[in-house]
């Protein structure tokens, strides 16, 4: 075993003591830089909670603001909404009120056609015509006729229940220049014969 001098053991323990103040200074340091640490994670930790607080805030109050605004704006909306819709329904109505009068109108026309059908009524003959490639009135028009009597086509206006009413229409056609008129009595869409004028 090698011998050591005491001079050398000194100089060993100072280099010893040299080291572990130099150790503790460093644990100081170290000691002092976790604090910094600590304290700067804290701080961060805090800054972000406290950021985390104001975002959700600001997006609660937000929310709650555009919830408020857009119900105030759906009531609006919905009054809106209503009156647009209420206007709609008055416009619907008023056509439906219009078709069913039209179609009223319709009815009334079959009903007469099939009553003129089976009741014997008279009109004024107005026009006769050898071929059918006139056609003067639509069939719509409840009020005229156009009857095949052989070889002619007549063309009769007006559909009285009686002689009297007939006579009467047919003296304001000749009136207004209809000199050929006369009355005819019709039954099942045929004629039956040609009165007497008054």
């Amino acid at each position: 075993m090698p011998f050591i001098e005491e001079s050398d053991l000194l100089e060993l323990h100072k280099d010893i003591d040299k080291a572990q103040i130099i150790n503790e200074r460093l644990l100081d340091q170290i000691k002092f830089k976790n604090k910094e640490l600590r304290r700067s994670k804290i701080q961060r930790n805090i800054f972000a909670g406290v950021t985390v607080l104001f975002l959700i805030g600001t997006l609660a109050i937000t929310s709650f603001s555009a919830g408020l605004a857009s119900s105030k704006q759906k009531n609006e909306d919905m009054a809106l909404v209503s009156i647009d819709s209420l206007d709609a329904f008055r416009d619907r109505l008023r056509n439906l009120q219009q078709q069913n009068q039209e179609l009223s109108l319709v009815k009334e026309f079959y009903l007469a056609k099939s009553f003129l059908e089976k009741e014997k009524i008279y009109s004024v003959q107005i026009k006769a015509f050898v071929e059918n490639n006139i056609n003067l009135a639509p069939e719509t028009l409840t009020n005229t006729m156009f009857v095949k009597t052989n070889p002619f086509y007549a063309y009769s206006l007006g559909n009285f229940e009686t002689l009297e009413a007939a006579q009467n229409f047919r003296k304001e056609l000749v009136s207004m220049g209809f000199k050929d008129a006369f009355v005819a009595s019709y039954q099942d869409g045929k004629r039956i014969q040609i009165e007497q004028p008054q």
